[in-house]
C-alpha cells in the first residue's frame, strides 16, 4: 500500500497535500492542543506519545498532525486507511511492529485514518496490540469516538478534539499557499477585492476545502499570455471574484442523524430552551426538522426538559408538551410543525426550575444508608398490637389547614433536607408556606430530648463532649476548603486546554482540581519547600510524565518571567489562581509580578483573608458572650485603631482593603472586580488560646489592647471569653477578599 506521507511528485499532487505541515511550527490553529505548553505538544516534542485519537470536522488538521508526528518521532511509523484496510493488513502491520520491538526494541506508531469506519471485528483485532504496547495508536475520525469507536480502544487512548479553523487562521493558510514555493510562490498570484475573503468565508473552517478551491480558482484563471498551466516562473495571475465563486460551492447542511452533529444539535436545542431563548430554540428545531430528525425523539427530549428544567415553576409544562406530542401523532407532517413549535415556544418562555434534581440527593442518601421506616409510619394494619406499628402517627386531616408537624424521615436523617423550592413561577408562590412548615417541623421534631434530637443542632456537654465536637468542626473545615475551591473555579471556569499557574500550592487543593479540569492543558504550581514538592509529586506518580503537574520551589508568591520560562514548559498562562490565608506581599507587587505571566485576556483570581477583614473580639464579646454594649464598643474602637496600624503597629495585609487592591491592579492595566465574602465556622477555643491572645509581652494584639484599654476592661473581656468557651464552640466570622483581575 502506498505510504500516506511518502514523497510524491509535487507538481502532480493536490495543493492541500503539498502544503501539509511538516513541523509543529507549521501547524495553523489548534493552539488549544498544540500551543506552547500544551500536553500534546510536550508529548510530541518529548517523543512520549501514548495512544491518541484526533476527532474533528474535515479539514481541521487531523492527518497533518499525524504527518508532523511521523516527521518528529524516532519510532517506526506505519499508516492504514480504515476504508481500504482489513484484518489482513492489520496483522501485517502488527507482525512488523512486533519484530521491530523484539529485535531492536523500537516502538511503532500506527496511524489509522477514518478509524471509525472499521467494524467491531477489525477494531478488536487491533486492541490487544495497543493494550500490550506493541503499537501506539494514532487514530483520526470525523465522528465522535465515544459513539463510533470501540469503547476498549477509547478507554486506552486520549481524545483530542480539533476545532474548525477561524477566519484569521484560514486567511493565513491561504497566504502561505500563495507565498510558499510548494504552493504558488513561483508566480505572482493575487485576488480581486473580496475574492479571497469569499473563499475563506464559504470554506466554513475547512482548510482542505479552502486549498482545493484556491487550486481550482488559480489554475483555471486566464494566464497573461495564454497557454496552459503551469505558466512561466514570475507570471502574474489574478483570481477574479467570479472565479472564486465558481470554485467553491455552498457546503451541505452539517447534520447526520446517526453522527456527532445529531448530538451537538439536540444539545444546542435543549440548552437554548433551558436558557429561555425562543429564537435560538426555533432555529435548532428547524435545523433538526429540515435534516429529517425523528419528531418522537425531539418530543422525548422536550418531555424530559419539562420536568428537569421547568418542573414546578410551571407544573402545566409537562401536560402541554405531552398534549402537543399526542397532537403530532394524530396529524403528522407538515401540519405537525405547529405542535412542535407550540411545545418548543411554551418551554422556552416558561419559568425555569430544576428542583426535581433533589431526587438524586435523596437517592445518594438511600445508597449511603438504607434506614428503617420509623415505627409511627409503618403499616398499622399489620402487627400494630405486637410491634406498635403506627403508634404515635398524627393524622394531618384532623388539624387545621390539614397539616401537623411530625417526623417523616428516618431517625438517622432527622433534620435532613433535599428539596428547596425556587422563587420562580408556581414554586415562588408555594415557597413561603413550605419553608414556614419546614421550620415549624424542625422546631417541634428536633426540640425534644437533647441527647437524641438536640445533638443534631446544638452542642451538648453531656452528650458527646468536646472531642466529639472537634471532629465535627474538622469536617466543617473541609467544607470551608471546598467552598473556597469551588468559588475560585466557578469564577474562572477554565477550559480543558487552558494553562493554569497555582502559587502557594503546598496543600494541593487547587492543583488537583486544575488537573481534573484542564487535562489537555498545563497545571503548574509553586511550593515553598522541596518537601512539599516531593509530596505532591508522589501523589502524581501514577501519571505519565507529560501529564504530571510542573512544580517549582520558591519562597516568592510569583516567579519573574525568566524563571517561569525556565521552570515551566510555557512562561505564560490563561489563569493564575491564588488562595492564601493572609497576603504576604503588597497588592502592587502582586499586580506587577502577575502581568507578564498572563496571556492577553488572561486573569488572576485571588481569595485571601487579610487581618483587616478578620474576626473582631468585640463582636464575639457582644454577640457570642452577651457582653455589655459599652465594653464591646470600647474594644471595637481599640481594634479599629490596631488593624489600621495605629500607634506605630504594622499589621500584615493592612493595605488589602478593596479600594487599595483595585487601584493597584488598575494601575497595571487590569480590569478589576473585588468583593468581600462572608465566611464563618464554629471553633473550639481553649484557655491556651486566650492566654496567647492576652499576653501583653508576646502578642501584638494583647500588647496594644493592654496599653489602650483600662486594666479593668482588659480583664473583664478575658473573663467573659473564659466563661463563654466553657459552653462549647464559638461561631467565628470573618470576611475574605475575592479579587478577579483580567489583563
Amino acid at each position: 500500500m502506498e505510504e500516506l506521507f511518502a514523497a510524491k511528485n509535487e507538481g502532480m499532487s493536490p495543493l492541500a497535500d503539498r502544503m501539509r505541515p511538516r513541523t509543529l511550527e507549521d501547524i495553523i490553529g489548534q493552539d488549544h492542543i498544540v500551543g506552547h505548553g500544551r500536553l500534546l505538544r510536550r508529548a510530541i516534542q518529548a517523543d512520549r506519545l501514548s495512544s491518541i485519537i484526533f476527532y474533528g470536522p474535515p479539514g481541521t488538521g487531523k492527518t497533518s498532525l499525524a504527518a508532523v508526528i511521523a516527521n518528529t518521532t524516532r519510532a517506526a511509523f506505519e499508516n492504514l486507511n480504515a476504508v481500504l484496510a482489513g484484518v489482513k493488513d492489520i496483522r501485517s502491520v502488527i507482525d512488523r511492529a512486533d519484530e521491530r520491538y523484539r529485535l531492536y526494541s523500537k516502538r511503532t506508531i500506527l496511524f489509522v485514518d477514518e478509524v471509525h469506519r472499521w467494524n467491531k471485528a477489525q477494531q478488536d483485532a487491533l486492541l490487544p496490540w495497543v493494550e500490550n504496547g506493541t503499537v501506539i495508536l494514532v487514530g483520526a475520525t470525523t465522528e465522535n469516538p465515544f459513539f463510533e469507536v470501540n469503547r476498549a480502544l477509547v478507554s486506552r487512548s486520549r481524545i483530542f478534539q480539533l476545532k474548525p479553523l477561524g477566519r484569521e487562521e484560514l486567511t493565513e493558510t491561504a497566504r502561505r499557499a500563495i507565498a510558499d514555493i510548494r504552493g504558488y510562490g513561483k508566480w505572482k498570484v493575487s485576488f480581486e477585492d473580496g475574492a479571497l475573503e469569499h473563499l475563506v468565508e464559504v470554506a466554513g473552517g475547512d482548510a482542505r476545502s479552502l486549498l482545493n478551491a484556491m487550486e481550482l480558482a488559480v489554475e483555471t484563471s486566464p494566464l497573461p499570455e495564454g497557454g496552459s498551466w503551469p505558466p512561466p516562473d514570475g507570471a502574474a495571475i489574478i483570481v477574479s471574484m467570479e472565479a472564486a465563486e465558481e470554485s467553491i460551492q455552498k457546503r451541505a447542511l452539517l447534520y447526520d442523524r446517526d453522527g456527532d452533529y445529531h448530538f451537538d444539535t439536540i444539545s444546542a436545542f435543549i440548552k437554548s430552551v433551558r436558557g429561555s431563548d425562543p429564537d435560538a430554540a426555533l432555529y435548532w428545531l428547524a435545523k433538526m426538522v429540515r435534516a429529517g430528525e425523528d419528531p418522537s425523539f425531539i418530543f422525548r427530549r422536550m418531555i424530559i426538559l419539562a420536568s428537569e428544567d421547568v418542573g414546578l415553576a410551571d407544573p402545566l409544562a409537562l401536560s402541554v408538551v405531552i398534549s402537543c406530542a399526542e397532537a403530532f401523532d394524530r396529524i403528522g407532517f407538515p401540519e405537525g410543525n405547529f405542535p412542535l413549535a407550540h411545545a418548543c415556544l411554551y418551554l422556552a418562555t416558561a419559568p425555569k426550575s430544576n428542583t426535581t434534581m433533589a431526587f438524586f440527593d435523596a437517592l445518594k442518601e438511600v445508597n449511603r444508608e438504607d434506614a428503617e421506616v420509623p415505627a409511627h409510619l409503618r403499616d398499622a394494619s399489620r402487627d400494630a398490637e405486637g410491634f406498635g406499628h403506627g403508634e404515635g402517627y398524627v393524622y394531618p386531616h384532623a388539624y387545621r389547614d390539614h397539616w401537623a408537624a411530625q417526623q417523616y424521615l428516618p431517625s438517622a436523617l432527622r433534620g435532613r433536607t433535599f428539596y428547596t423550592p425556587s422563587t420562580i413561577g408556581y414554586e415562588g408562590k408555594i415557597r413561603e408556606d413550605f419553608l414556614q412548615k419546614r421550620e415549624l417541623q424542625a422546631a417541634i421534631v428536633l426540640g425534644g430530648d437533647s441527647s437524641q434530637s438536640g445533638e443534631f443542632l446544638t452542642w451538648s456537654a453531656s452528650a458527646k463532649g468536646r472531642e466529639g465536637w472537634f471532629k465535627r468542626l474538622e469536617s466543617g473545615r473541609s467544607n470551608l476548603l471546598l467552598r473556597d475551591r469551588d468559588a475560585i473555579f466557578n469564577a474562572v471556569n477554565p477550559s480543558r486546554h487552558d494553562r493554569v499557574l497555582i502559587p502557594l500550592a503546598n496543600d494541593g487543593l487547587l492543583l488537583w482540581e486544575s488537573m481534573r479540569r484542564c487535562p489537555e492543558g498545563l497545571s503548574a504550581a509553586l511550593v515553598s519547600s522541596q518537601e512539599a514538592r516531593d509530596t505532591l509529586i508522589k501523589f502524581a506518580s501514577v501519571l505519565d510524565i507529560v501529564e504530571k503537574p510542573e512544580i517549582a520551589v520558591t519562597e516568592e508568591i510569583l516567579p519573574i518571567e525568566q524563571q517561569a520560562d525556565e521552570w515551566f514548559s510555557s512562561p505564560q498562562f490563561e489563569h493564575i489562581l491564588i488562595r492564601c490565608a493572609r497576603p504576604a506581599v503588597q497588592p502592587k507587587q502582586l499586580a506587577v509580578s502577575a502581568k507578564p505571566l498572563l496571556v492577553k485576556d488572561g486573569n488572576l483570581i485571588l481569595l485571601t483573608s487579610p487581618p483587616i477583614l478578620g474576626e473582631r473580639i468585640s463582636r464575639v464579646l457582644l454577640e457570642e458572650c452577651g457582653g455589655s454594649a459599652e465594653l464591646a464598643g470600647r474594644l471595637r474602637q481599640a481594634e479599629d485603631a490596631f488593624f489600621k496600624g495605629g500607634a506605630g503597629v504594622e499589621i500584615a495585609g493592612a493595605a488589602w482593603d478593596s479600594g487599595g487592591v483595585r487601584a493597584a491592579f488598575e494601575e497595571q492595566g487590569f480590569v478589576v472586580n473585588t468583593e468581600t465574602l462572608d465566611q464563618g465556622e464554629e471553633r473550639l477555643i481553649n484557655e491556651k488560646d486566650l492566654a496567647s491572645w492576652f499576653d501583653t509581652d508576646h502578642s501584638r494584639w494583647g500588647a496594644f489592647m493592654g496599653g489602650n484599654l483600662e486594666k479593668s476592661d482588659f480583664s473583664a473581656i478575658r473573663e467573659a471569653l473564659t466563661i463563654r468557651i466553657q459552653k462549647g464552640p464559638v461561631l467565628w466570622r470573618w470576611k475574605s477578599l475575592f479579587l478577579t483581575a483580567k489583563k
